[in-house]
């Protein structure tokens, strides 16, 4: 038998451990261990006091649990384990996969140690925690490419495509596809969002799947095609991380809080964070002239809407990880007119995210850029969606660019 007992002590759960660990109890020890780290939880501390046997199907049940801690920056730290079980971890090796310390005391004396490894401001705004680090650094450069001045009434030709070079495209979002030849890549344009050079996008297809390019600055041979968007480059000037201490916050607020910290009237954001539902759309067939709705009405009539429009009745992807780019303004009236037509009327976020598996993610926003090159290169992706204000998180981390105060 085991006693499971969860704890909170300085912002980390504390797993209390008593009895043993062996095949009928260590499933449940997997359970609760699941349920930390799926709630978002990425520091546990383990103690293991009053563990006075554990088989090695227990340490299993940890070693898997480490590996998913450590992919998001994470880990288990196990305290006062007895000679016996020490003996355990030391016989197969494991000790060198665990920090493990012999008393509380030490424990806390080490965790005191790495809090003050990275300085960083801690922030409450709306019920949001925000943990801010701040860097000097100049201001990014924004970038409209193409125009959506023909979107509505489906007028795009062959002329209106826009090609960027991925070298030139740092971040951005937009409707894009990839292709040599103009007829072979028209009816492929669809959401797109670039990160860090890499372009996501999901083609305006009837059974549609998300195509990748996964580039560096160095792939100057590469080139996307865009009907319109928009790209950033530039320093991050703020990495913070972010989550809802009552209920999961959306987009909206969350951008409003993040101009609360953001000088500028304009800034660009680049974020990963765990979905808790997502209200996202993307367009169904290609806005080219041989497309144009027969009727003679443009495509967000509400005759033609839904043949056009994949949007959302209810919200999807919940626990899925999205990484994203967009752009907030604070008041659009203060905008120049081509940055202003990047938002929808009433709206002052414009952002793509692409929708991957479901994954730890760190919480550390000094962990962010490395974060962002995890999830683009390593996990697979369902979809990318243009996001709606609703669109809930319950935790992530945001690089934010500042551009010229416009």
């Amino acid at each position: 038998m085991i006693d499971i007992a969860v704890t909170t002590e300085n912002g980390r759960p504390w797993v209390r451990l008593h009895g043993r660990i062996d095949s009928i109890t260590a499933p449940d020890v997997e359970k609760c261990l699941n349920a930390l780290i799926s709630g978002g939880s990425r520091m546990l501390v383990l103690d293991m006091q009053a563990v006075h046997y554990m088989s090695s199907l227990g340490l299993r049940v940890l070693l898997i649990a480490q590996k998913q801690l450590k992919k998001a920056d994470g880990e288990i730290l196990i305290c006062g384990p007895p000679p016996s079980v020490l003996e355990l971890f030391d016989m197969s090796g494991f000790k060198m996969l665990f920090r493990i310390f012999p008393t509380q005391e030490v424990l806390h004396a080490e965790l005191s140690g790495d809090a003050m490894a990275v300085l960083q401001e801690q922030i409450e705004i709306d019920g949001i925690q925000l943990q801010c680090i701040r860097k000097p650094v100049g201001v990014g450069q924004l970038s409209v490419i193409g125009s959506q001045e023909k979107l509505a009434d489906s007028r795009y030709e062959a002329s209106d495509v826009v090609t960027v070079k991925a070298a030139d495209i740092q971040y951005g979002a937009g409707l894009a596809s990839l292709g040599d030849d103009f007829d072979e890549y028209r009816l492929f344009f669809g959401e797109a969002v670039i990160l860090n050079h890499s372009l996501f996008f999901y083609p305006a297809v009837k059974r549609p799947a998300v195509d990748f390019m996964l580039c560096t600055q160095a792939a100057a041979n590469i080139s996307y095609r865009f009907l319109h968007g928009f790209s950033f480059t530039g320093a991050f000037s703020h990495l913070i991380s972010f989550e809802s201490m009552d209920h999961p916050v959306d987009l909206d607020q969350l951008s409003q809080a993040l101009g609360q910290i953001v000088s500028g009237n304009v800034f660009a954001m680049v974020f990963i964070a765990e979905s808790k539902g997502v209200w996202g759309m993307h367009i169904r067939q290609v806005p080219l002239a041989e497309n144009r709705p027969a009727n003679g009405k443009n495509i967000f009539d509400p005759l033609n809407f839904a043949a056009w429009m994949n949007f959302p009745v209810e919200p999807a992807d919940i626990h899925h990880i999205l990484a994203g780019a967009g752009l907030v303004v604070k008041n659009p009236e203060l905008a120049p007119p081509a940055v202003r037509d990047l938002f929808a009327t009433g709206s002052r976020v414009h952002c793509h995210a692409g929708v991957f598996s479901r994954e730890p993610i760190s919480k550390k926003p000094d962990q962010f850029e490395n974060e962002l090159k995890r999830v683009i290169a390593e996990l697979p992706v369902a979809k990318v969606q243009h996001l709606m204000g609703q669109s809930r998180f319950q935790h992530g981390i945001v690089g934010i660019v500042e551009l010229e105060n416009r």
